[in-house]
C-alpha cells in the first residue's frame, strides 16, 4: 500500500513498487521526490520558474535513470545526486551563455569616446574631475600625462582589465554629461 503523503513516505518501497509497475506508487515517488528536491534547489537557484524547469529535468532524468536503481542502496542519495548533475548541467550551460555574449575588454576602444567626439582633456578637464576619484585619476593619467593602461594598473596597484573597465565606465559616463553639452 502507498503512504500518504502526510505520513513520511518510504520512497525506497515506492520506488520498488513502481518498478514492478504500479503507477501510483510511481506518481507518489515522483511528488515526493519533488517535494523532497525543492529545498535543495531553492537554495542554489533565483527564479521560481528557473526551479520548476530543473526540477522537470531531474524528475525526467529519475525516470531515465530508474532502471538503474538497485533498491539495496537508499533512494535520496541516488535522487540527490541526480539533482546535483542536472544543477551543475544547468549553470555550466548558463555561465557558458554568459561568457559566449560577454564583451571583451580587449576590444573596447578606449580611446574612441573621446577623440571621435572632438573633446580633448583639457576642454573636458571639469566633466573628469566631478568623476568617481579613481576613474578621474585613471583618465587623467592616460590622458593627459600619457601612461598606457597597464602603466596606470602598476601605478594604481589595479589589474589591467580592472583598469580598461574602470576607463569604458567613465568614458560611458562622460558621453552621457557630454551629449547634452555638445
Amino acid at each position: 500500500m502507498v503512504t500518504s503523503r502526510k505520513e513520511n513516505p518510504d520512497c525506497e518501497a515506492l520506488m520498488r513498487q513502481s518498478l514492478e509497475g504500479d503507477r501510483q506508487a510511481y506518481a507518489e515517488l515522483l511528488r515526493e521526490t519533488a517535494r523532497m528536491l525543492r529545498p535543495y534547489l531553492s537554495a542554489r537557484l533565483q527564479s521560481d520558474a528557473e526551479i520548476d524547469d530543473l526540477m522537470q529535468e531531474i524528475l525526467l532524468s529519475i525516470h531515465k535513470a530508474k532502471h538503474t536503481y538497485d533498491g539495496k542502496r537508499p533512494f535520496k542519495p541516488w535522487a540527490y545526486a541526480i539533482a546535483k548533475y542536472r544543477l551543475q548541467d544547468h549553470f555550466r550551460s548558463y555561465y557558458s551563455d554568459r561568457l559566449r555574449h560577454a564583451v571583451d575588454i580587449s576590444e573596447i576602444d578606449l580611446l574612441e569616446p573621446v577623440t571621435e567626439s572632438g573633446f580633448n582633456y583639457e576642454s573636458i578637464r571639469g566633466e573628469i574631475e566631478m568623476l568617481p576619484e579613481k576613474q578621474a585619476d585613471i583618465l587623467r593619467m592616460m590622458h593627459k600625462e600619457g601612461y598606457t593602461a597597464r602603466e596606470v594598473a602598476q601605478r594604481l596597484g589595479m589589474g589591467e582589465s580592472a583598469v580598461k573597465v574602470a576607463a569604458h565606465r567613465a568614458y560611458k559616463a562622460l558621453r552621457k554629461k557630454l551629449d547634452g553639452r555638445h
